[in-house]
This record gives C-alpha cells, structure tokens and sequence, in this order.
C-alpha cells in the first residue's frame, strides 16, 4: 500500500466529530459546500487580545518556511512567529481553540502567529503534508498528518490579504477576531485536496493572523509545557 492510500486515524484524536461540534456553536457559519467541511466564527477573539497578539508576534518574527516551496522562492513571504506558550495569554487561547474544537491539547502544534506586509503572500497550497511528498516523512513519523486546522485573523488590513479557497471560489476576508476552521481530511480518512488555499497579497496595511494545527497523534510537547 502506498502512502497515499493509507487513510489517516481521525478517530484517536476525536478529530472526525469535530464538524458536529462546531455546527452546535452559537453564531458559527458552515460553508455550504460538498467539497470541504469549513466554519466561520465572527469575533471569536477580542480585539484588545487580538492587539496583545500582534505585539507579541512583531516581538519575534522569522522569515517563514515551507516543507516544499516546488521550486518558488516566492511562493511563501509572510514572517512567522513561535508564540511561546509560557505566555498566559497564548496558553489561553490555545486552549480556547482546542476546546472549541473539542479535541485535546495534546494533539495539537504549539500556537503560531504569522505577519505579512505589502506584496506577501502564501500561494495556492494545503496544509497537510503531501502523502510521499517532500517532508512527509520528516514531519508526520511521530504526529502523524494534520487533521483540522484552525486559524484567526487579529486584525483588517487596509486592502487585500484574504483567504481564497480555490475549489469553491470563497475569499474568506480578514476581519478582526475571525474565526476559520476546516478538516484538511475528507470523511473516509484521506487528504483532501479541496482545501487548497491562498494567503492572497496584502495590498496596502499589514495582516496578522494565528493558526493552530491538529494531528492525527500526540504532539512532542515538553512534560512542562501542557497541563492536559
């Protein structure tokens, strides 16, 4: 059996009921589509969090990486930020998350905040790791694949910076506290290439964001670092 061909464990995680869970919060949006399982949630953070956030995330920034830019020196130009989980506010809020999602802590990345300026962007691409692919086996021997993904936009750039979904044409666009989630598997436990996405260029402004990935297995965390 190929690696594309083995299914991932949604079950261990309780990652494959997460979309029911979702779907009972109040003020949350579906995405009406057969393609992906994707939600919404309006002020899902509030905006002095959100500003507490982006300080921390100007505080610490790197250039981005990617696990296979396919040739592209240009196809990711964002900065990035290991928000250090040491910070009471990024463990509540990474708690927050997990909760909303109902899947425990344990299986998840440490929190991430990410910062782009004029011109960057993050090109067409998906947030699971291409089963044989580049880094597939670096990054998925001990977690496993990533199953849902989480992500807040902390702030409205002047112009641009959206999110375009490409099988369904939807942009989601950055407004301050957003939520957005969706399940990077498809049902039946394979990666689904519909939730290919673009991180669109920022236009005039700056756009901030935190994203939280969950795996199929328990994350490395330090002994320490958790209480779960």
């Amino acid at each position: 059996m190929t690696l594309a061909n083995i299914p991932v464990d949604r079950m261990l995680s309780d990652a494959h009921g997460v979309a029911e869970t979702l779907s009972g919060v109040a003020g949350i949006r579906r995405t009406p589509s057969a393609l992906l399982t994707q939600f919404t949630l309006p002020r899902f953070l509030p905006g002095d969090e959100c500003g507490r956030l982006c300080a921390l995330i100007d505080s610490n920034v790197r250039p981005s990486t990617i696990a296979d830019d396919i040739g592209d020196a240009a196809f990711r130009t964002s900065s990035t930020c290991d928000l250090d989980h040491g910070d009471p506010l990024v463990a509540d809020i990474d708690g927050r998350l997990c909760a909303l999602l109902g899947i425990d802590g344990k299986f998840g990345e440490p929190l991430q905040g990410q910062r782009y300026d004029v011109g960057e962007e993050f090109k067409f691409h998906t947030d699971y790791f291409e089963p044989g692919g580049a880094g597939y086996i670096e990054h998925c021997t001990v977690s496993g694949q990533r199953t849902w993904t989480a992500m807040v936009y902390l702030n409205e750039p002047q112009a641009g910076g959206g999110t375009r979904f490409k099988s369904t044409g939807k942009i989601v666009k950055p407004e301050t506290g957003k939520l957005v989630a969706w399940d990077n598997i498809t049902a039946d436990g394979f990666v689904n290439a519909h939730t290919l996405h673009h991180g669109m260029p920022v236009r005039r402004g700056r756009k901030y964001i935190i994203t939280k990935w969950f795996r199929e297995r328990p994350w490395p965390w330090p002994e320490d670092a958790r209480e779960t």
